[in-house]
């Protein structure tokens, strides 16, 4: 199970503990190794058997299915909490358009309407918007794929405290009450969004702790791995996680875990992919210290990525607002104009 620098290693989560409930020695060992070269890897044996992934599928298409103006009823422009549906090419990535659409849900929590000044992250915080009348058993669907990711989500940080030689719940007060999980339902469509060309996604790094992202068969999924310069594939293996660390890990361990760039490319013309992918997530005012590494750890630890025109921020709702803004510029002009920057280089 040992990672390298060109490949994308497969963990099992079902041999993660020993028979006594601890974690086994070899997978953390297996998870530390990748988690430090890649920031990659795809999980297997997570509980989820094949018929509710594929049910998870079908809800899916079903939703991308709907006529244009079912959809548009839950356009992501009447949402302040940046929830809902996005239209092909109106997410940016690096400057340009996504060949994408989505459908944005988090948490069912009502919307907070007094915050401090100095604590706008409240903000993405609201209700979801399902299509209740159109496709009423989305919401069942994807809720209950959630409840199964958040477990996952907790066990896997869990793993990567002790592999960085911390107690298990180090991480844990940080998602107390009310961790701000995100996901999505993304349908890729080549040769439609003209000013995405062939760019699904464009480069860049996840906001969160950890993201578990579920794919088809279509591929496109590129990362490029901490020092390299090769993009490499992640092949698709049917029912298995992808799993990469964000920034609020990297930010932790100074470095020594990565926030693994990555991107997609855009399927060719007449086909489609279908992903969902979910952002484990603290709660919005949590802020996350640096951790106290072994020393052959810290030495390896290689620092926080330096971008100054999209630092890496501690407090976790600050640094996922700045994201919602960066990637969904209407949705900020047209609820929080307050917060969105005069127009500069990205």
């Amino acid at each position: 199970m040992g990672a390298s620098a060109d490949s994308i290693p497969v963990l099992d989560l079902g041999a993660a503990r020993t028979g006594k409930g601890n974690f086994d020695p070899g997978f953390i060992t297996a998870l530390r190794d990748a988690a430090h070269r890649v920031g990659f890897f795809q999980l297997t044996g997570y509980g989820a058997p094949p018929e509710q992934v594929r049910e998870l599928f079908r809800v899916t298409r079903q939703f991308f299915d709907l006529p244009l103006p079912r959809r548009l009823e839950l356009d992501n422009r009447t949402s302040p909490h940046f929830r809902g549906y996005t239209r092909l090419g109106h997410e940016i990535t690096q400057g340009r358009p996504d060949a994408r659409e989505q459908l944005d849900f988090g948490p069912e929590r009502p919307a907070v309407t007094d915050y401090p000044p100095d604590q706008s992250y409240w903000l993405v915080q609201g209700p979801n918007l399902w299509p209740e009348a159109s496709l009423p058993e989305l919401r069942t669907v994807c809720m209950a794929w959630a409840d199964l990711m958040a477990r996952v989500g907790a066990e896997l940080l869990g793993a990567i405290a002790v592999s960085l030689d911390l107690p298990e719940d180090h991480f844990s007060a940080a998602f107390e009450e009310s961790p701000a999980w995100m996901a999505k339902l993304t349908h890729y469509v080549g040769g439609v969004v003209k000013e995405a060309g062939d760019q699904g996604v464009g480069a860049h790094a996840d906001y969160g702790f950890v993201t578990l992202l579920l794919q088809d068969q279509v591929g496109g999924l590129q990362v490029l791995p901490p020092g390299s310069d090769a993009w490499i594939g992640v092949e698709p293996v049917f029912g298995a996680l992808v799993v990469n660390l964000g920034e609020m890990l990297e930010v932790a361990t100074q470095g020594y875990l990565a926030a693994t760039v990555h991107r997609v490319e855009a399927p060719p013309p007449g086909v489609d992919r279908y992903t969902i992918p979910f952002f484990w997530s603290p709660r919005l005012d949590a802020v996350i210290e640096p951790v106290q590494l072994p020393p052959a750890l810290a030495a390896q630890a290689r620092g926080l990525t330096d971008d100054p025109a999209n630092p890496m921020l501690a407090s976790y709702g600050a640094n996922v607002l700045k994201g919602w803004i960066r990637a969904h510029p209407e949705v900020a002009r047209i609820h929080h104009p307050e917060l969105v920057r005069a127009p500069g280089p990205s």
